[in-house]
């Protein structure tokens, strides 16, 4: 990249603060309803059913590092591709690409990922591969699952390696996809270790109502944030900190 579109594109995450790791973070906070509620079945099939198949939490420690590391390559070859794009963009368009996000937000709180075609193949493989996985050794078992869960069939899944798409560069993809990963973990790692409990004492339609509020709460947080890229007047010191 040269240095006037390196400098382009600098500017444009130097100034919109709220397209970063952090909120990205916060994405995967919110969207780790989504998870227990949806894809909790899936991603529990590895978890020890017996006290002497392995350590529970050196299993989930596997699972969660490989799916890490499958992100980050994701979110890796999305910011190379799309740095390609930017390149080319205005800085008028650069401006206004973070409100891609407070989208993202509002198609989670109204949950019209549902109405998104997915790649029905990509969760057919998912199942197979975790079927076969499951055989392994817990801890094998795991890290290969966690490697394939891009292909879980999960619509803000792929909005967010989309997301990605704009993030600047491969470093920047990286992060913004790494960002999200964490941003699941906790929730998810507690459905995995405590699963019925969590199944029991949660029911899908409170989790949801939980993830839709959240999402709605953070769209208007970032909408507001952005709000200077329209014109609107008083709003500089709100973009001058980080989400």
């Amino acid at each position: 990249m040269n240095p006037r579109n390196q400098s382009k594109v600098d500017e444009m995450f130097d100034y919109q603060t709220v397209y970063n790791a952090y909120t990205a973070l916060i994405a995967g906070l919110i969207t780790s309803v989504h998870c227990v509620a949806m894809c909790g079945p899936l991603s529990c099939a590895f978890t020890p059913t017996k006290a002497n198949d392995a350590n529970p939490q050196f299993v989930l420690t596997c699972y969660h590092l490989a799916k890490l590391l499958s992100y980050a390559i994701v979110g890796t070859l999305a910011g190379t591709f799309g740095s390609v794009v930017i390149r080319s963009v205005s800085s008028s368009w650069l401006n206004l690409l973070p409100w891609i996000l407070v989208v993202f937000f509002l198609v989670v709180a109204f949950r019209l990922d549902r109405f998104f075609p997915k790649p029905i193949w990509m969760g057919g493989l998912y199942k197979k591969m975790t079927a076969r996985y499951s055989r392994l050794q817990k801890p094998v078992a795991a890290a290969m699952i966690g490697l394939a869960s891009p292909l879980l069939p999960c619509g803000p899944l792929y909005m967010i390696f989309g997301l990605a798409l704009f993030s600047g560069s491969a470093l920047k993809g990286a992060e913004f996809a790494i960002g999200f990963g964490l941003g699941t973990l906790p929730l998810l790692w507690l459905a995995q270790s405590q699963f019925m409990r969590v199944q029991l004492s949660m029911t899908s339609t409170k989790l949801l109502r939980i993830q839709r509020s959240l999402a709605l709460i953070a769209a208007l947080v970032v909408a507001w944030r952005l709000r200077t890229t329209l014109g609107i007047e008083g709003a500089e010191d709100w973009v001058c900190h980080p989400f």
